[in-house]
């Protein structure tokens, strides 16, 4: 095939395919929030990719920072940017449902547009402070390089730390959901507010910060994605439509569909890259997910609910 062996080929496919993990694993924390967000809260919010570029920012504010004023902590700033990367788009999060959202529950249309200018107005702040240029943080000498298995076949260090990261969160997410008991009080709120305001829940608390925790995931993977691409003020809308498509594709309330959405998407995307153009590989998977939604509108895994 166009002059390539079998091994050169084998290794082409091996290494797009490990750059398709790389953009599943961020796709996937964007869809991860998004989903506890859309799915679970119905709020279809189109400021989710300005919470990613919010902990992307703090993830480059943190770099310049340590780099200027504390060097030697250079090798160890990323891990504590992570953390500071969810708090930040969790407590913009937490604002933005007190001062905005809540007033919007059951109004699907509303909160679009009413997120869609939040998005605006995020952009703007974000030019207004970081400049219109792209920037990216100095990452850690750790975080460079590859892992080579074979002569043909180079593993970003970075890619894998994504990828680790994002199982971490995921697994994290699964317990917070299904094990916790504020994870039980999110999908008693979810399925019936009224009777579960009536034994006792505060679903006014738990709104709070179910979209929080969202907004916050959507940071960690602004952290994620700083390893991958440089930072601009309108980064997040070029994901957010990506994000749309793995929660609805998954649907919308499965974590399971998630992981599937998400891995399906991100391989597809980047093995028929190999092929044909960039644009043109998004437009041919488009086109796949608009088919099978067409026999199958609900998504990979339905949610089930008790009639």
């Amino acid at each position: 095939m166009g002059g390539y062996s079998y091994d050169e080929l084998g290794a082409i496919f091996a290494m797009q395919g490990f750059a398709g993990i790389s953009l599943f694993s961020v796709l996937l924390l964007m869809a991860l929030g998004l989903a506890i967000i859309f799915g679970q809260m119905g709020v279809i919010n189109m400021a989710h990719g300005e919470f990613m570029a919010a902990g992307a920012y703090t993830t480059y504010l943190i770099s310049s920072l340590t780099e200027t004023y504390i060097p030697a902590f250079m090798p160890y700033y990323f891990v504590f940017s992570i953390a500071a990367a969810f708090l930040v788009a969790g407590v913009l999060g937490y604002l933005a449902e007190f001062i905005l959202i809540r007033h919007l529950y059951k109004r699907p249309l509303d909160t679009l547009l009413a997120t869609w200018g939040l998005s605006l107005i995020m952009q703007q702040s974000y030019r207004s402070i970081f400049g219109a240029r792209e920037v990216s943080p100095t990452l850690p000498d750790w975080l460079m390089g590859s892992v080579q298995p074979t002569d043909m076949i180079d593993i970003p260090i970075n890619g894998m730390f994504v990828l680790g990261l994002t199982i971490f969160t995921t697994l994290a997410v699964f317990y917070l959901m299904f094990k916790s008991r504020w994870g039980l009080r999110v999908r008693a709120t979810t399925q019936n507010r009224v009777m579960s305001g009536a034994v006792g829940i505060n679903t006014k608390k738990v709104d709070r910060y179910t979209f929080a925790l969202g907004c916050g995931i959507a940071g960690m993977a602004g952290a994620a994605f700083t390893t991958i691409a440089s930072t601009g003020p309108t980064t997040g809308t070029l994901y957010i439509v990506d994000t749309f498509m793995v929660v609805v594709f998954g649907g919308a309330a499965s974590l399971f569909g998630t992981i599937a959405s998400a891995f399906s998407i991100a391989q597809a995307q980047s093995i028929l890259e190999f092929f044909i153009s960039g644009s043109m590989a998004k437009v041919f998977t488009l086109l796949t997910l608009v088919i099978i939604l067409m026999f199958k509108p609900e998504g990979l895994f339905a949610s089930k609910v008790r009639r």
